[in-house]
């Protein structure tokens, strides 16, 4: 998690090219301008690049987690206590995974920009002009990285599907193993930040926000992996003591988070799921 700060960084002083590719596609015929805008967007694509092989290396440490923190004899809670270190790994990598799509979500100029990049391609290879980024990021990748850009939160639909499959792999495994280990991280996320006794002994903001991330984090794993959710009645996830704590927070600080429950679960709007909780989000 040592390289997240600097790929965290990267992504907010992400600025975009939108302003040379605008002149590129309103003068065709200057070849100076279509070169500025192709110099401007190579470089962005190479970063762009480096965070989605982050996101494959993310899917893989999620998945080994998984695997410590799941599997028998232990229950979750005695795996959660005996293993400390790890849930904390773990609640790490959701931190980051929230992090990542709120900034990503206020970056239009992404998708923009690698738009470009692929359609300047493609006029290219028309032309039969070889360019160097090929090398970098050749067909395959930018299909590839293509698709994680398009989704609004690309990080937690990495981890949505990574513990997705871990599930689907791991058959002899018990269901429950995965979804209690869950459901007991966001009630420990809840009861920290409902209780004075512990939110009052969180030395800064960032304490707070971290609780906040890694709650909203698991409880759409749980959302994911859990056929019936996580806003049915028979969910061991308070949702609606969740959401309330969500709610007492600053504006500024639950937005996105509260975005991320709206539009990256799969069950909100599922008919079995009550009434005022669908109205809580709303």
């Amino acid at each position: 998690m040592q390289e997240s700060e600097s790929i965290l960084s990267g992504l907010q002083a992400y600025k975009g090219a939108g302003q040379e590719i605008q002149g590129a596609i309103q003068n065709p015929n200057d070849m100076i301008l279509q070169e500025r805008a192709w110099n401007s967007v190579c470089p962005l694509v190479i970063r762009l690049k480096k965070f989605y092989g982050f996101s494959l290396r993310l899917e893989k440490a999620l998945q080994s987690l998984l695997v410590c923190l799941t599997c028998p004899p232990y229950t979750p809670t005695q795996h959660l206590e005996k293993e400390q270190a790890l849930a904390k790994q773990f609640a790490e990598i959701l931190h980051f995974t929230l992090r990542f799509d709120e900034l990503k979500m206020r970056i239009p100029a992404i998708q923009n920009d690698f738009s470009y990049y692929r359609r300047t391609i493609s006029r290219n290879r028309i032309n039969n002009m070889n360019l160097d980024i090929e090398n970098e990021v050749n067909n395959e990748m930018a299909n590839r990285m293509s698709l994680f850009y398009a989704e609004a939160t690309p990080m937690l639909k990495t981890l949505s599907n990574a513990t997705t499959n871990f599930v689907t792999e791991n058959k002899t495994l018990p269901l429950e193993n995965t979804t209690d280990c869950l459901s007991t991280m966001a009630s420990v996320c809840k009861v920290m930040l409902e209780t004075p006794e512990y939110s009052s002994r969180f030395n800064s903001e960032d304490t707070l926000l971290f609780c906040m991330r890694v709650m909203v984090g698991v409880i759409i794993l749980y959302d994911h992996v859990h056929p019936n959710g996580a806003f049915n009645k028979s969910s061991k996830i308070d949702m609606k003591g969740c959401i309330k704590v969500l709610k007492e927070q600053p504006t500024d600080n639950v937005e996105g988070l509260l975005n991320a429950l709206k539009f990256t679960t799969k069950h909100l709007n599922d008919e079995s799921t009550p009434k005022n909780i669908r109205t809580m989000l709303q």
